[in-house]
């Protein structure tokens, strides 16, 4: 290994030679289940909120709304209390993922996915203990920490381990598992409604995979990107041979040395992101995770089964449909497991974009047609939204569910690759807040149209998809702003040389 290395420029991801190994695909499995613990989350909270017996101990009076004869379809659920339950969680998450950052920086993401299982456990042992609403939300915010931990480091441990071009195959495990935790979800949900203890149970389910979690931590190797950064150089070049599978890294090695050689010049990675240089990058994570909630997809999720009842399903059909949308879910997302790196992260998205925008579309000129304040919504169109739905989840799942988390962990170069990822985090746990508070209110004053709502969201996102958001596919992660950001159309004025001469020393 040389003492100094020169300016890297690299070649494609053919220029650095790697096998996928076991230890690659183990660790993946291994962080991904971070995803496990915060779908599960997303899956067991909207069923948990239509058990009546959930709902007589801690939301009475929506229990009597719910129950009431003529009480309007779209208002039944409508209290800031209910949508607390779901959504404190995500403000927690918004405050840890700043810690988060910091913690991935001094510690590795290793030790910040374990303390993101330990957060959880807590959360989970408060919520299925929970004797009053304050230990309900209590438990909700220890979960939020958890999930605001491992939503930082898990994305930024897959894409710093996996072989180039393999890398977006991997990161969408990552979401592959949380579409797992929400149709797992759903299934508890199904057998433990008419049980006793069923919301207790339900919400205890979520220690399964954050035991996993801390305990695999205790076996997955820290990335070479993060040794590397934080003076452990021997042992990163090790790591780096054990990892790809060949004796020959020092290709790849040199380019970790040289992004982190970069980086060790920036002593203010939060102040570097208002460099003219980063605009791209933080722009397009952020606004990713914006359009990731505004394609309507956690309303599906949080609420499936509300949602389903709504529309005139009984409160068994309600959880049966959340696990069918939710299998959809799943398996949906397979197709960008093995299609990303073929396919390319663009097309994708504005396929999808058009798939959901139908899906949107035709749903809420059946609800506004049919589903009137105190009627049920006829049968058949009841199976035809709910067929409608799973063509939606399917669009989601295979795109912006996934490449929303893959895109921001990839396009960040090093010296701001935490501090930017925290932006994008910050940006989802916001947006999620605002949506799972939000949404059964806009229900209630917004009815069929909330669906129309999140169809022009669809149409702004699909546009911009197509006009501003370079490819990524096989560009390794450290050379991303030279293939990437420098030869866009619109992105390259904002490297212009002249104006951005060097990073923030100050």
């Amino acid at each position: 290994m040389p003492a100094q290395v020169m300016s890297v420029n690299g070649g494609a991801a053919q220029d650095l030679p790697a096998k996928l190994t076991g230890q690659v695909i183990t660790c993946t499995i291994i962080a991904a289940f971070g995803g496990l613990m915060f779908g599960y989350d997303i899956g067991i909270s909207g069923g948990v909120t239509s058990m009546d017996i959930f709902l007589k101990a801690f939301f009475p009076t929506v229990f009597v709304k719910k129950h009431h004869a003529k009480e309007d379809n779209y208002c039944k659920f409508d209290d800031q209390y209910l949508q607390l339950f779901t959504s404190s969680l995500y403000l927690a998450a918004v405050a840890s993922s700043f810690f988060a950052a910091r913690c991935c920086t001094r510690f590795g993401r290793r030790v910040t996915i374990q303390l993101a299982s330990l957060f959880f456990l807590t959360g989970v042992v408060l919520n299925a203990c929970a004797m009053n609403i304050a230990m309900l939300i209590i438990g909700r915010l220890f979960l939020g920490f958890g999930i605001g931990f491992g939503n930082q480091a898990v994305p930024l441990f897959i894409s710093e381990i996996a072989p180039v071009r393999y890398r977006g195959g991997l990161n969408v495990c990552f979401q592959m598992l949380v579409t797992v935790g929400i149709l797992c979800a759903n299934v508890v949900n199904f057998f433990t409604a008419a049980h006793p203890w069923g919301w207790r149970i339900s919400l205890g389910g979520a220690a399964i995979p954050a035991l996993f979690l801390a305990l695999g931590s205790l076996v997955i190797v820290e990335t070479p990107t993060s040794l590397i950064e934080r003076g452990h150089t021997e042992k990163g070049f090790a790591t780096l041979q054990k990892i790809r599978g060949v004796r020959d890294v020092q290709k790849e090695y040199d380019e970790i040395v040289y992004a982190t050689e970069l980086s060790k010049q920036i002593k203010h990675p939060f102040k570097n992101l208002m460099k003219r240089s980063s605009r791209p990058q933080v722009v397009c994570s952020m606004i990713l995770q914006v359009f990731q909630q505004f394609t309507g997809i956690n309303v599906i999720m949080f609420y499936a089964p509300v949602l389903f009842q709504t529309m005139g399903f009984g409160s068994d059909a309600s959880l049966l449909s959340a696990v069918v949308t939710g299998s959809v879910n799943s398996l949906a997302t397979l197709v960008a497991v093995f299609g990303v790196d073929k396919l390319g992260r663009r097309l994708l998205l504005i396929e999808a974009a058009v798939q959901m925008l139908i899906a949107q579309v035709t749903t809420g000129v059946i609800l506004l047609l049919f589903l009137k304040s105190t009627n049920e919504l006829p049968k058949k169109y009841a199976y035809v939204v709910l067929f409608l739905i799973c063509f939606f989840v399917s669009g989601f799942a295979w795109s912006w569910g996934p490449l929303g988390w893959l895109i921001p962990s990839e396009i960040f170069p090093l010296e701001i690759r935490t501090s930017g990822f925290f932006c994008a985090v910050s940006m989802n746990m916001i947006f999620t807040f605002i949506i799972a508070q939000a949404f059964l209110t806009m229900l209630c004053h917004m009815r069929a149209g909330i669906f129309f709502f999140f169809a022009v969201w669809i149409v702004i996102m699909g546009i911009y998809a197509y006009s501003f958001l370079p490819e990524t596919k096989g560009i390794p992660i450290d050379e991303m702003n030279e293939k990437a950001w420098k030869k866009h159309w619109f992105w390259k004025r904002y490297f212009n040389q002249d104006r951005d001469q060097s990073p923030d020393k100050a």
